[in-house]
């Protein structure tokens, strides 16, 4: 076996002792045994402790010496591991030839399961995908029209079915793409999960309310078994790690309060704070997916790798896509279309209410317009006031300072072309860098042109 075969085989071994699947840590230490590395090499490449490298591989020895039967350590982990797949191969061909039930027409039988000493768990050797026992996809948007988003859902993707990351902010600003792409990737990755739902916080429930909905949710097979009506439904927690569930939350910007900085929790809704720590902190199996103008600040200030939490901000459409959203909303080419396409970066929603716009006024529209301003239709002012009513006086003040500003500009300018002092500014810049509603270059800020036209307007 390979590297990754006998790390995919020692995944299984250890899911099916302890109902978790390997961490990163635990996996650096496999790996690096396999590579005959030294446990100060793996320290080292994992930037933790040698004693702490020891400590982990010492609980995967005993596992593995439980679950394989023998002593297994670090000197002979790779010919355990062999070992033990030679012994699976053997069985299954001996138990094929005694049984004479082989049938080539696609109902082979499969090699006997890992020993397995959870009742829970329902993971086997196989390469079979877990069963999905429920979904509620209610309140889960109509797919609509996604433009070439490949590389994001490869990315989302990645981090869930591969990475096994717990807890996954999916941002941007108002209109870029955030719920499509989400619903998207539900449908493409629906079946790995038992449990999967769409949850939307657009009526802000309280924690209490939305844990009860999840639990509801989560304890199906429990009221459907006669023995297990009366017993009290377990907590959150341990439906998670029982079973492996993909939650969606969307709008979660509305547990967030209006006129503060970004990410503050609305009174009464604080202790959301502690859930999405436990989410992060406790040992499960499930993922949950974040969508909102507004984020945590917990997780929008985690930017190690090495955490079970990612952030992914949705920019822009590429050329390519944006050309073909036109056509699609019925707007042909015309002369300044190249000037039209970058105008509204790559955001789908402006260059869909453009396209209406146009349609409607006649394409000479365009002709009349400075060279520095754009069209900005009711509807998409609509939607930028509703993003932008959320912001504290100071982030408005920011935004303010830097609609005045044709090109990119550092905090020492603004501090000067302000009245507020330099704390507030930075504050107000990283609140605003968090609700994507200004751009970053290096130690400079910008505004898109979309928001600067808004706010000039105002």
């Amino acid at each position: 076996m390979n590297v990754e075969e006998v790390l995919k085989l020692a995944d299984k071994i250890v899911f099916s002792k302890t109902g978790r699947h390997l961490d990163d840590l635990q996996e650096a230490v496999l790996r690096g045994t396999l590579q005959r590395e030294k446990y100060k090499e793996i320290a080292k490449d994992f930037d933790c402790s040698e004693s702490r490298i020891r400590e982990v591989g010492a609980e995967l020895w005993q596992i593995l010496s439980e679950q394989l039967g023998e002593e297994v350590s670090k000197s002979n982990f790779r010919s355990a591991m062999e070992r033990w797949q030679n012994s699976i191969v053997l069985n299954f061909a001996q138990d094929v030839v005694v049984s004479d039930s082989f049938n080539i027409c696609g109902e082979s039988r499969h090699p006997p399961d890992i020993p397995n000493s959870n009742p829970h768990n329902e993971e086997t050797s196989n390469t079979k995908q877990p069963q999905t026992l429920y979904q509620d996809l209610s309140e889960m948007p109509e797919l609509g029209v996604l433009y070439d988003r490949t590389p994001e859902l490869d990315t989302l993707t990645t981090w869930i079915l591969q990475e096994r990351c717990c807890l996954i902010a999916l941002t941007g600003i108002s209109g870029i793409g955030k719920t499509t792409l989400a619903a998207q990737l539900v449908q493409q990755i629906k079946d790995e999960f038992e449990y999967v739902i769409w949850c939307s916080l657009e009526a802000s429930p309280t924690l209490a309310e939305f844990q009860y909905k999840l639990i509801q949710f989560l304890s199906q097979p429990e009221k459907l078994d006669s023995s297990t009506t009366n017993q009290k439904p377990l907590p959150l927690i341990k439906y998670l790690q029982k079973y492996r569930c993909f939650v969606v939350l969307d709008d979660v910007h509305k547990i967030f309060s209006s006129g503060e900085l970004a990410g503050k929790y609305k009174p009464g809704y604080e202790n959301y704070r502690s859930f999405f720590k436990q989410i992060e902190k406790l040992s499960h199996q499930s993922c949950f997916l974040l969508i909102g103008w507004e984020q945590p600040r917990e997780i929008s200030q985690v930017k190690s790798k090495n955490t079970p939490i990612r952030t992914l901000q949705l920019t822009g459409l590429d050329i390519a896509a944006r050309r073909e959203l036109l056509r699609d909303n019925g707007l042909e080419e015309i002369d300044d279309w190249d000037t039209l396409i970058h105008r509204y970066q790559g955001n789908p929603l402006c260059l869909k209410s453009v396209a209406t716009l146009i349609q409607e006024l006649g394409e000479g529209v365009t002709k009349l317009l400075p060279d520095d301003t754009l069209l900005l239709p009711e509807d998409l002012k609509d939607v930028l006031q509703q993003q932008c009513d959320r912001l504290s006086e100071i982030e408005k003040q920011a935004l303010s300072l830097l609609a005045k500003e044709s090109e990119p500009v550092n905090i020492a300018k603004l501090i000067e072309n302000g009245t507020r002092p330099a704390s507030d500014l930075r504050n107000a810049l990283q609140s605003l860098l968090r609700r994507c509603l200004i751009g970053q270059q290096g130690s400079f800020y910008n505004l898109p042109l979309v928001v600067r036209e808004y706010i000039k307007g105002l």
